[in-house]
């Protein structure tokens, strides 16, 4: 049976939108058939999730939703602020969620690469080599404040986030599914930080900056967390098949080529830009569409608008791209040079026609700029 067929079986979400349920199999959790999630049940597992995560961050249920996003489109996240905006409290909190397992990573100048990937050890009474695996064989790996590492400590999550598999003396050992790096990270500019290279900042799929809680969330926080830990509240709602289910239910949702064309015509602007020294690259298109999937699939709909690129666009290339001097000492920022992009780019508008129906209602796009 072919793996990407689609059923025909339409439901409405609590929403009030169209999802095309799914039951086939698309894609594997630790060696066992995955199976994806029907519309409610997907609805009723994101939204759990995310009312775990807003008990906990007042005030910024937009990061919450970008995190589970992320987590959805097998990606993973880096948050980047200034100390105690909540970076790692989100982290922990996405975690707490999940019934799986978790392992926190705190990098310092001293930490070794085999800390975080593992290291082979001689063991004198069977005369062998045996492999003691490091921190990051775990569902959701957070990694606290990523850049006060060494850049050598820093490429050991190379492999783990791209391939997500760890190679150690010749040996290559499978990571858990779902993988997800939750890296946290202070500004450059901060005592005893180190830059993230281009390629490290390139596995992250989408950066968060957190910012300041306005005044009535900063308000309820000193009300309800003076007493216990905020995360004391939180317990898992969901499992990591569930979660696995909800990432399968994500890969099938349809794309049109008109979407593709237009996700690819903002990679190239970016490339072609006279204010950017570095464009974003072929993997950050790939990681744009993942996540427009996962943004449609949480609105309720089973295919793509224009709508969910534009979206999460900032966030997902924002980090990659890095400023011409002149563009930089003019006032211009990643995000603005994305917002420009994206404010001038035609968006083909026509009707979406997926593989389950013949027509849907017109694919508009509802620009908020």
């Amino acid at each position: 049976m072919d793996p990407h067929r689609r059923t025909a079986v339409n439901e409405v979400t609590p929403a009030g939108r169209i999802f095309t349920a799914v039951s086939e199999h698309v894609g594997q959790l630790n060696g066992h058939r995955t199976t994806a999630m029907d519309a409610a049940s997907f609805h009723a597992a994101s939204r759990r999730i995310l009312d775990s995560i807003n008990t906990v961050i007042d005030g910024k249920s937009d990061a919450a939703r970008l995190a589970l996003t992320v987590l959805l489109a097998q990606g993973h996240l880096l948050l980047e602020d200034v100390p105690g905006v909540g970076k790692t409290l989100l982290a922990k909190s996405l975690a707490r969620t999940i019934d799986c397992t978790v392992s926190r990573i705190q990098f310092t100048p001293d930490l070794l690469p085999s800390d975080v990937t593992g290291v082979s050890i001689y063991n004198q009474s069977t005369r062998l080599f045996e492999f003691r695996p490091g921190a990051v064989f775990a569902n959701i790996v957070i990694g606290d404040e990523i850049n006060r590492a060494s850049a050598k400590t820093q490429s050991a999550l190379l492999e783990c986030m791209e391939e997500h598999q760890v190679t150690v003396d010749g040996d290559s050992y499978r990571l858990d599914e779902p993988f997800m790096v939750v890296a946290t990270q202070n500004p450059i500019e901060m005592e005893g930080t180190y830059p993230l290279p281009e390629a490290q900042r390139d596995r992250f799929m989408a950066r968060i900056s957190m910012g300041y809680p306005d005044k009535e969330s900063e308000i309820e926080m000193l009300e309800t967390h003076q007493a216990t830990s905020p995360l004391a509240r939180v317990s898992a709602v969901v499992t990591a098949a569930d979660v696995a289910a909800m990432i399968a239910t994500v890969q099938q949702v349809y794309v049109s080529q008109a979407v593709k064309e237009y996700t690819v015509s903002v990679g190239r602007a970016t490339r072609e830009s006279p204010l950017l020294r570095l464009g974003a690259s072929p993997r950050s298109m790939l990681q744009l569409l993942r996540a427009a999937k996962a943004t449609a699939a949480l609105d309720g709909r089973d295919f793509v608008l224009p709508d969910d690129v534009v979206g999460v666009a900032e966030s997902v290339l924002a980090h990659r791209i890095i400023l011409d001097r002149k563009a930089a000492g003019a006032g211009e920022t990643p995000h603005s040079v994305i917002r420009g992009i994206l404010s001038r780019l035609p968006v083909n508008q026509e009707p979406v026609n997926t593989p389950a129906r013949s027509s849907v209602p017109q694919a508009g796009l509802r620009r908020n700029h």
